[in-house]
């Protein structure tokens, strides 16, 4: 390989260690010319990051880099890129393996690099290594990552589960690494979890086709497309499903929620299942399209810009096309794209129950019958998740 040649880059993540590390090293055994690179945050308390290579021989380097305000992740963004670089200035690696830590987001590492490769990198594709026999212990794991250790900064509010779902949820592959403990019901929950997901053995020689970029297609790994399927507006949502006892309900409907009603039910619904997400109307706040994310017990719920309904035609070109396509989809001649769109996945799902609950908190007749006018003076009740972030 020639000095200044063009580097593959493909990026590991999972928050199940052990299944993410033998992956890392099945791929720098099937790769010639691979090198993995990790940025270990164990000690970013104490100020410092350590980023270790190596290959399928065993260590090159080990190096500290400083925290970047006061923030691991900072760290690793700051350090990876010129790391990278540096490989591909060297022209002697083919593939370079970024293996995350623990509780980063491949989402983040891959618009980065994407960002700021330039001519020398391509992403190739990101890899979600994982145990399915503990899909679900990690998705209902709702402590804080700060109380497991695995807090990426001080500010570090998120949940084993919400970042576990999230990991699992954007990356194309998903890599199995199995053991005796997983059954049909894991690997159910998993499918459901995310259907389009391209399921491979991480001992299968599918692997280093994956990572090489096979199937991502000519130009690489897309992260526009990743993010737009993850996008509450326009998200890729599992399908209705019934899978040895693992249930997927996909709950739809073209009437606005009461807030009151919605927010006295929040903590079953949460509870209903393993994992929930979609979007939602609200009619206290009629033109704004509202995301619902939950695992591990925990909901957040956020503003994620106004339904297409509610903006004049003029604004309709600076839209993506993906959006612009997903609201046609949803298009009602009364509400345009406002609705009900959410998705539960979950073991032991109770359907029939789940579906009334949800349907009891929507507008009554004659509830409906006032109108957007009259919906306005419905109680804020959400106003302390929403208007507080």
């Amino acid at each position: 390989m020639a000095p200044g040649h063009r580097l593959s880059v493909v990026i590991v993540a999972g928050i199940h260690a052990e299944a993410r590390t033998e992956v890392v090293d099945r791929l720098l055994r099937a790769v010639p010319g691979s090198v993995a690179l990790h940025h270990d945050l164990d000690d970013a308390p104490g100020g410092t990051v350590l980023r270790v290579v190596r290959d399928a021989s065993g260590t090159l380097s080990r190096d500290e880099t400083p925290l970047v305000n006061d923030c691991a992740c900072c760290a690793l963004r700051e350090d990876l890129v010129p790391e990278l670089e540096r490989l591909a200035a060297g022209g002697l690696t083919r593939l370079a393996v970024v293996e995350l830590w623990d509780s980063v987001e491949p989402k983040t590492m891959a618009e980065v690099v994407a960002a700021h490769g330039g001519t020398r990198l391509t992403l190739t594709n990101v890899i979600t290594a994982v145990d399915p026999a503990l899909v679900l212990p990690c998705l209902a794991n709702g402590d804080d990552l700060a109380e497991a250790g695995l807090s990426a900064a001080p500010t570090d509010q998120r949940t084993i589960g919400d970042t576990w779902a999230r990991q699992l949820e954007y990356a194309p592959v998903l890599a199995l690494v199995d053991s005796a403990e997983a059954d049909d019901g894991d690997h159910a929950l998993l499918a459901q979890l995310h259907p389009t997901a391209r399921r491979i053995r991480a001992d299968s020689g599918e692997l280093a086709h994956a990572a090489l970029g096979g199937g991502s297609g000519r130009g690489g790994f897309d992260v526009e497309a990743a993010a737009a399927a993850q996008h509450p507006a326009c998200a890729l949502l599992p399908q209705d499903a019934d899978e040895a006892g693992v249930t997927t309900l996909v709950w739809r409907r073209r009437r606005p929620f009461h807030p009151g009603r919605l927010y006295a039910a929040l903590e079953d619904l949460c509870c209903a299942a393993a994992r929930s997400r979609g979007r939602f109307w609200l009619a206290e706040r009629p033109d704004t399209l509202l995301a619902w994310d939950a695992a591990g017990g925990a909901l957040c719920v956020e503003n994620a810009g106004p339904w297409l309904a509610s903006l004049p035609d003029a604004a309709w070109e600076m839209v993506p096309p993906v959006r612009r396509a997903a609201a046609a989809l949803d298009w009602h001649p009364d509400h345009g794209d406002c609705c009900q769109h959410l998705v539960f996945t979950s073991p032991g799902l109770d359907r029939d129950g789940l579906e009334r609950l949800l349907d009891s908190c929507l507008l009554t007749d004659a509830e409906y019958a006032s109108g957007p006018d009259g919906w306005k003076r419905l109680p804020a009740a959400f106003d302390t998740l929403l208007d507080a972030a």
